[in-house]
């Protein structure tokens, strides 16, 4: 090994390669262990581990042959130049020959040996939700946030992202790479932009666990809310879903649009709010184009209308990323008993100061407490003497509600994302069902409630 060292050591550059490269793979080596004993912490460990490190152990071997290289040409210089350049003669036969062969190809099998775990240890590290989710500071903090309190909380933001097969991978992590320099040089814009329009079919993602063409039949959902009277009165609203799908050739209900048999499309803003154009492939081929008889404007700015083959995100597109309304966290805050139902006008007031409160999570806490406590000290004196505790209680509740549905760093509070499923906050299903959009026959996409639900009486 004694002339391969002489090799790598003998200028200055190749030594600082030498030397790079070594204290990398021993780092490297230090951080696997601590990974696979289960000692790692913080979001920065898997790029640090298996990329950083990675990129220094690669960047001293490219200098290594490079010092050698410019060794070699100074000999020539030395020597006068007349010799011409010629490739080396490697003769098997000559110990000295034999023993840096070998341990160059020593060399090289434990760089090959290192570069393939790190390679495999980076891209399962940037696989992982943690990864997704906090590497780049407060950039995707609410993403973060809603993904953990979604019904897919288990599932990874790469399933959905990215999804199976090779071609999307190298899509994602070329794309990701553009990222990265935008979060280095804060040029990401704020909020993030919904919809992500180069976000992979729902067809090649979602069906990977749903089936949304299977017939699902009716189902019974009750939703629940408070009024804003003084003892936050519950209501019940109870609704037969009519779910549907496909059963034998026919479907039916709202999972009609999923048949695989029929494709529709249609023609919006870039938000996929305002839908103007309606374009209905039905199963023997015959094509039909709905046009929204009343003009649909755009918001000033939203860029060019696009077309668009409707999938499962076009109404579920808040599935895994859940926006709720200032309401329909504070209802359920009460039903949890989180904020107690006793205070009056409680639900009132805490949806108003939800919907006032600036600023960052500390100090909207600290005005959601104060000003809850001041509204009862004012209007009930009674009630802030007898129920401080359920007061401070119910303040403690709506800085949690705040914290995790208003970011101020990225200009997200409530409502910035519409939620397309079903038609309450935002138009949703009366995108297009709305009895406007017209083909020339004239048909038109029906705004008849009853075809996707019925409200029942609670038993």
């Amino acid at each position: 090994m004694r002339p391969l060292f002489d090799a790598l050591t003998r200028n200055a550059t190749s030594l600082v390669g030498s030397a790079l490269t070594t204290a990398s793979a021993a780092f490297f080596l230090v951080l696997l262990g601590l990974d696979l004993t289960g000692r790692t912490q913080g979001p920065y460990f898997g790029i640090v581990a298996y990329v950083i490190i990675p990129g220094i152990f690669l960047l001293g071997l490219l200098i290594i042959p490079a010092g050698i290289a410019l060794e070699h040409r100074r000999a020539r210089k030395a020597a006068g130049g007349a010799a011409a350049a010629s490739l080396p003669v490697i003769d098997l036969n000559v110990r000295r020959t034999r023993a840096m062969v070998l341990g160059f190809l020593g060399l090289t099998g434990i760089n090959l040996a290192l570069f393939g775990i790190a390679t495999y240890k980076g891209a399962e590290a940037m696989e992982t939700t943690k990864f997704c989710g906090t590497t780049c500071h407060n950039v995707m903090q609410p993403e973060a946030t809603t993904h953990a309190r979604s019904a897919h909380a288990g599932v990874r933001c790469v399933a959905c992202h990215i999804g199976p097969g090779g071609a999307w991978f190298v899509r994602a992590k070329m794309s990701g790479t553009r990222q990265v320099f935008e979060t280095a040089l804060g040029g990401y814009p704020r909020p993030i932009p919904a919809p992500v329009h180069d976000l992979r079919s729902a067809n090649e993602t979602c069906t990977e666990c749903h089936q949304p063409a299977r017939d699902a039949g009716d189902r019974r959902v009750a939703i629940r809310h408070r009024s804003d009277d003084e003892k936050n009165s519950a209501q019940e609203t109870v609704l037969m879903m009519h779910v549907g799908g496909r059963r034998g050739d026919v479907s039916s209900g709202i999972h009609w649009h999923a048949d695989p048999a029929i494709t529709i499309r249609y023609r919006s803003d870039p938000s996929r709010t305002i839908i103007d154009k309606v374009q209905l492939t039905a199963a023997d081929g015959q094509v039909t184009t709905f046009t929204a008889k009343t003009p649909q404007t755009p918001p000033a700015g939203a860029g060019e209308p696009e077309w668009r083959t409707m999938d499962c995100v076009d109404c579920h597109n808040r599935a895994a990323h859940p926006s709720p309304s200032a309401e329909a966290e504070v209802d359920a805050a009460i039903d949890a008993g989180t904020i107690d139902a006793a205070l009056p006008y409680v639900r009132r007031e805490s949806v108003r100061l939800l919907k006032e409160t600036k600023g960052d999570t500390d100090e909207a806490r600290r005005d959601l407490a104060a000003g809850l406590r001041a509204f009862y000290e004012k209007e009930h004196p009674e009630v802030a003497a007898a129920q401080g505790e359920a007061i401070a209680a119910a303040g403690r509740t709506l800085g949690d509600l705040h914290a995790r549905n208003v970011f101020p760093a990225m200009a997200v509070t409530w409502g910035t994302y519409a939620d397309h499923l079903g038609h309450d906050a935002w138009p949703g299903c009366i995108r297009c069902h709305d009895d406007d959009h017209a083909a020339p026959d004239g048909r038109v996409i029906s705004q008849d409630c009853e075809k996707c639900h019925v409200e029942v009486t609670p038993s």
